[in-house]
């Protein structure tokens, strides 16, 4: 305290009113003390950062899950799949939804581990593909000794723990924290033991975001009328026969394609709608690449009713299919379920995806201000072969490009259209099931979604 006290100018005046032998007296004593000073601060912070090592070190007590009931509860999770490689674990890959909510889970203690978890899943989503409303079911840890879902351990000692046993743990809140910021559990509920998020579901809703560009989305969605009830979608999608899939028959409850807004120049934005009980691997993305040949006028909507006649067209044309990112698992519908939205995190969740909002927003309206601009620069004319100042601006001298949508369709334009039913076919439904029958890999199950 003494050495922090003693500013620099009482020193200065010290050393001017001492004699020599009283200032090399008083300076010694100073010095020593100061020393002393910077030694036990020394002393003190090594000492500390030994404590903060051992007690980092030190091994933590295991989680008591048997001092726990477990809970069956449905989970409505939001993602933005833009980065993921989809949604279901893989083995060669930790970037999916599934690996983080599952690691979530585990650091939180809401469950011992997934084989014990009672898990299951609405649907799948591939790589890039997001949802606004995924459902999943799961065991979780509960403070209550009973209710809707609640089941008890058979060895546990739940009745006999201390604290809180009448107030849910806030799942949504607990799981939020240590999720990454693009996945985010929006509501929950409990179910009982029974509920199963995939084969409880009454129907699922994708929706396909895209620029309306050059397309006759009139014509699009008239077109899409035809998809409305119960086919054989093997045209559609692609055969994951060697996954067991042989059947294709699937039922449409709706479909419609409707505009987002009132933009000009080929920028208004559409979204493709699209309802059904369930569907088959890449089945909404051909679908949507079928309909943007339609819009294009390089197909006639009766393409649609001759690709559902399997009878005529047993195998399917080879085409492009659409991109991954625009689509979303907008919804999966369920009976008697009463999904709760907590206050607070509902509006944390809006706060953070407003967040984005913006980034991307931003983003998207300098790019059309670039485009914009772009097509007012003066050009030099076709017919100045000299390099004269003649130019004309870029806006008058040709139509209009609106190709904003051709992007969305995977793999090389082609320059000359050929009609999808003069193009090479793939295997026959037949065939892929008796290739994969040989190698004893196809048995008649239902597919688990993929579109």
């Amino acid at each position: 305290m003494m050495s922090q006290m003693l500013t620099k100018e009482l020193i200065e005046t010290l050393e001017k009113e001492l004699s020599e032998e009283e200032w090399i007296k008083v300076s010694g004593i100073l010095k020593q003390h100061t020393s002393s000073s910077c030694s036990a601060s020394s002393t003190d912070h090594e000492a500390k950062k030994v404590k903060k090592k051992a007690k980092s070190s030190k091994i933590p007590r295991p989680f008591d899950f048997k001092k726990y009931n477990t809970r069956h509860v449905a989970l409505k999770i939001t993602y933005l799949g833009w980065d993921y490689h989809g949604f279901v674990v893989q083995e060669d890959s930790n970037n999916t939804v599934e690996h983080h909510l599952f690691e979530a889970l585990t650091k939180t203690k809401l469950i011992e581990s997934r084989q014990t978890s009672n898990y299951s899943r609405c649907g799948r989503t591939d790589k890039g593909v997001s949802a606004f409303g995924q459902v999943i079911a799961i065991d979780l840890r509960t403070n209550l000794l009973q209710g809707v879902g609640v089941i008890q351990r058979l060895d546990g000692t739940a009745h006999e723990r201390t604290g809180n046993t009448t107030e849910e743990i806030n799942y949504p809140l607990m799981l939020n924290r240590v999720l990454p910021s693009e996945i985010r559990v929006i509501a929950w509920t409990p179910a009982e033991p029974s509920f199963h998020a995939r084969f409880d579901t009454l129907h699922r809703t994708y929706k396909y975001f895209f620029p309306a560009g050059d397309l006759d989305t009139k014509l699009m969605n008239e077109a899409s009328q035809k998809l409305v009830g119960t086919f054989d979608f093997r045209n559609f999608c692609k055969m994951d026969v060697g996954n067991g899939v042989v059947k294709f028959v699937r039922t449409i409850r709706s479909a419609e394609i409707r505009k987002l807004d009132d933009s000009s120049g080929g920028f208004q934005m559409c979204e493709f709608t699209i309802s059904g009980l369930a569907f088959l691997y890449h089945q909404v993305r051909c679908i949507t690449a079928i309909l943007f040949l339609i819009g294009q006028h390089k197909e006639k909507p009766e393409i649609i009713d001759q690709l559902l006649d399997v009878e005529n067209e047993p195998c399917k044309p080879q085409y492009a299919m659409a991109a991954d990112f625009p689509l979303v698992l907008y919804d999966c519908a369920y009976e008697g379920i009463s999904w709760r939205y907590d206050q607070s995190i509902h509006e944390k969740n809006i706060n953070q995806f407003q967040e984005m909002w913006t980034g991307h927003m931003v983003r998207a309206s300098m790019m059309r201000a670039m485009l914009e601009g772009l097509t007012t620069v003066p050009v030099t004319t076709q017919s100045n072969k000299y390099y004269t100042d003649e130019t004309i601006r870029w806006c008058d001298a040709r139509p209009p490009i609106q190709r904003q949508a051709t992007s969305l369709v995977v793999g090389l334009p082609s320059k000359h259209h050929r009609p999808l039913l003069d193009r090479k076919r793939g295997e026959s439904l037949e065939n892929r099931i008796e290739h994969f029958a040989k190698r004893r890999k196809v048995e008649d199950a239902p597919s688990e979604e993929s579109s």
